[in-house]
């Protein structure tokens, strides 16, 4: 005896469930007249007019020392490969107290990128790790022609200017990196200190 059939229509109603499942299963996105969700923008990270400008407003140490990092880290990139390499490897004959070595390097560096400040003042720290004052200073003022606002820089050019006695100079750079970084570590010590000596005691 043969099987009964199923009646057309209660085939039609369990081929409509089917369906409908399958639509309610579907993601959000999936079903007609629906827009899939938009993303969200990703952040524009600050401009270095923006980072020296929270620098000199920042009244909290930490947060100002975050900020001159930010800084440091925009400026360390001299946009070539080469450059960058030579400058990495000057770094580490430094830490290997090969100082001739790390001014061959840094020569190279300023001869590819003489644009980039960072390459500048790297090079002015060599020439002071040698003891070539005149030389350090001439690269440290190369550097601040090209980013006036290299707040290292400046302090770099007191303490030198400091170590050669020239005390009026030094507190002039001493200043102008505080102006730029007021949250500065010592740099309000060493004005302190210098200040009576240059300018006078008040009375």
């Amino acid at each position: 005896m043969m099987p009964s059939r199923l009646p057309a229509a209660l085939v039609c109603l369990s081929i409509l469930a089917v369906q409908a499942s399958v639509v309610q299963a579907a993601p959000d996105a999936a079903r007609p007249g629906r827009a899939a969700p938009e993303a969200k923008p990703v952040p524009k990270p600050p401009s270095l007019d923006d980072l020296f400008a929270r620098l000199r407003a920042s009244e909290d140490p930490a947060e100002a020392k975050g900020v001159a990092q930010l800084i440091e880290r925009r400026m360390a990139g001299s946009g070539s490969p080469t450059a960058d390499l030579l400058t990495d490897r000057a770094r580490q004959a430094v830490t290997a107290h090969d100082f001739d070595l790390a001014a061959e390097l840094m020569d190279r560096v300023t001869v590819l990128e003489p644009n980039w400040s960072e390459g500048w003042n790297r090079r002015a720290t060599v020439f002071w790790l040698l003891s070539d004052k005149d030389d350090a200073l001439a690269n440290l003022q190369r550097a601040l022609v090209l980013e006036p606002r290299h707040f290292e820089a400046w302090a770099a050019m007191g303490r030198i200017y400091e170590s050669i006695d020239d005390k009026a100079r030094a507190l002039a750079a001493f200043r102008r990196a505080r102006a730029l970084y007021p949250q500065m570590e010592k740099i309000g010590e060493a004005i302190n200190r210098l200040t009576p000596e240059v300018d006078g005691r008040d009375l």
